[in-house]
């Protein structure tokens, strides 16, 4: 076996409360890595890609890599994949952080849970070894209280996954939890709570060795120095929160349901006037050495600022109280609901009912601008009550019971809804959306990277930017599967060359630069196979038509036509093999 591994996976039945750990050969571990692409492969050896998902029959996976452990910064992740709740199709969700490092040294690399446990319960891992403990007492809690709770009781030394109450109520993108932290995308909350699974709680002592120890350190302290340079000065500055008033000057900051580029009140939003009226500290994650995480005083308690959160909860919903706003993702963290696609569906909801498409009493306070409709929202999807329970839907199963052709400007590809990237102004990440795997994603594409560079016309692309997108998703596939964080994407010279040196320095393997661009297609390929499996159909790569032959209001130039996109997409799976 090689180094950086166990070399088997932790199979826990929830139904019986038992354990039981299963060989990884050393061929599989070489082919998919670990995160994403372990998990996606541990999927398809389930059988997960047609069982429903919140079964008992299905599985989710929590996956670790070969990097985890190691002083390589940014590499404390793990991925949760599963077929998703919202969309059908493969989901892989990303967090950071110490449940990373306890749940590998509990002796495994992945930890793949299958059942439904008779009663609310919590999975507790010891070492390697599995019980299953009520959780009854934390019915209803929030994340926090959840595993603040747990600690108190189980022991400091234990880090615990989580899901809030909307997991609980199976809202279908409710998330996983841990320190504050979101495995968010998805709906994987939904599938714990479908399990009746409350949380995970991990600790052990059973490391891993290195290959190459003093490659190891020595390609740890060169990372870590090259992650305080240029390259992610924004990030430790500011946050992402700064994309905020560069997307609005840009005429791509989605605003009410995606019919405008531009916010009157984005400068509300910005990070600037946040620090000016607030006090404001910052974190980073466990071995993280970015620091990205701006935390903003709200009253007694500080918020964690991302601008997926604010555009979804402010521009998108036409909110610019930012209060209200942050209120609006602290009670998303609480409830431990996805921010984008709470955002895209209650966006959706105001526009429905502001066209009449929704009954005036149930829905007549469902208004683009009011604050009070946005924090009550979130409540009623939190427990599924009143219109909440459509709304816990998602917008295209609610665009589906709305009618009114309302699909049309639900704002989701494949069911998920779209992060904060105008399509038609940024015209690469919409053929990323169209084509994702796990429906429209600014994670797992980040072909947006591509239409801020020379190398495209962002509101006129051509075919030639479909290679500039696979390549943005081949990169991505690898940094999720070994797991490093996406911010550290700018500062690698050779990134295939400097990810094989930083593998083999773990694993002792003579990976190659070559190599390493094959598992990432292979990867890629991988996830698109649970989709075949679980029934993806061709017409599914495409956008609402909303963002089709229809221009921007306030950017006549952004269009896209359905005709340029099919074009796109039909490039995009030539070059793929596909």
């Amino acid at each position: 076996m090689p180094f950086g591994y166990h070399g088997r996976y932790l199979r826990i039945d929830v139904s019986r409360g038992t354990g039981e750990f299963i060989p990884l050969e050393e061929a599989v571990l070489r082919k998919f890595l670990g995160g994403s692409g372990l998990g996606v492969h541990l999927l398809l050896e389930n059988g997960a890609a047609v069982a429903d998902p919140l079964s008992a029959e299905s599985t989710i996976v929590f996956a670790f890599s070969p990097l985890v452990g190691s002083s390589l910064t940014t590499s404390a992740k793990f991925a949760v994949v599963s077929r998703s709740p919202l969309t059908e199709r493969i989901n892989d969700s990303l967090a950071s952080s110490g449940f990373a490092i306890a749940g590998k040294s509990c002796g495994c690399d992945a930890i793949v849970i299958a059942g439904r446990a008779p009663e609310l319960s919590v999975v507790v891992i010891d070492d390697g070894l599995v019980r299953m403990e009520s959780a009854e007492d934390h019915r209803g809690a929030t994340c926090r209280d959840t595993e603040s709770g747990l600690r108190a009781h189980l022991g400091a030394s234990f880090r615990i996954a989580s899901i809030g109450p909307a997991g609980e109520n199976l809202v279908r993108y409710a998330t996983v939890s841990h320190d504050g932290r979101h495995a968010g995308r998805g709906g994987s909350g939904a599938i714990l709570g479908a399990k009746n699974i409350k949380a995970i709680a991990v600790r052990g002592a059973q490391r891993v060795k290195w290959a190459h120890p003093g490659e190891v350190t020595e390609l740890s302290r060169d990372l870590s120095k090259r992650s305080l340079g240029p390259a992610t000065a924004k990030y430790r500055e500011l946050g992402t929160a700064t994309n905020l008033v560069t997307f609005n000057r840009f005429g791509a900051l989605p605003t009410r349901n995606f019919q405008s580029g531009t916010f009157e009140g984005a400068a509300e939003l910005s990070p600037e006037q946040l620090a000016a009226t607030r006090a404001k500290t910052r974190e980073s994650c466990v071995t993280c050495t970015i620091g990205c995480e701006h935390i903003y005083s709200l009253g007694k308690t500080g918020v964690r600022v991302e601008y997926e959160s604010l555009f979804a909860l402010g521009s998108l919903c036409g909110v610019s109280d930012a209060d209200a706003v942050l209120r609006a993702s602290q009670r998303c963290d609480e409830l431990g609901l996805d921010t984008i696609s709470t955002g895209g569906t209650i966006a959706f909801a105001m526009e429905c009912a502001e066209r009449g498409w929704l009954d005036s009493g149930n829905a007549a306070w469902l208004k683009f601008g009011s604050a009070d409709a946005l924090l009550r929202a979130i409540d009623l999807i939190g427990a599924r009550k009143g219109i909440g329970d459509l709304l816990a839907e998602g917008s295209r199963r609610a665009a589906q019971a709305i009618g009114h052709g309302s699909i049309s400007i639900a704002p989701q590809v494949k069911g998920l809804e779209i992060p904060g990237y105008e399509p038609r102004a940024l015209q690469t990440m919409a053929l990323g959306f169209a084509v994702g795997a796990r429906g429209a994603d600014h994670n797992r594409s980040g072909a947006y990277e591509v239409d801020f560079s020379n190398k495209v016309d962002r509101r006129n692309v051509t075919l030639d930017a479909v290679r500039h997108a696979i390549e943005t998703e081949d990169k991505a596939a690898i940094m999720d599967s070994l797991i490093m964080c996406k911010f550290l994407r700018g500062v690698f010279t050779d990134f295939y060359a400097e990810s094989a040196d930083m593998l083999r320095s773990v694993t002792g393997w003579d990976v190659t630069a070559d190599e390493m661009r094959e598992t990432a297609r292979r990867i890629v390929s991988a996830k698109r196979q649970f989709n075949l499996l679980a029934g993806w159909m061709p017409e599914e790569d495409t956008l609402p038509d909303r963002f089709l032959n229809t221009a921007l209001p306030n950017d006549p130039a952004a269009s896209l036509s359905r005709e340029r996109l099919d074009a796109l997409v039909a490039e995009y799976h030539r070059q793929r093999g596909w």
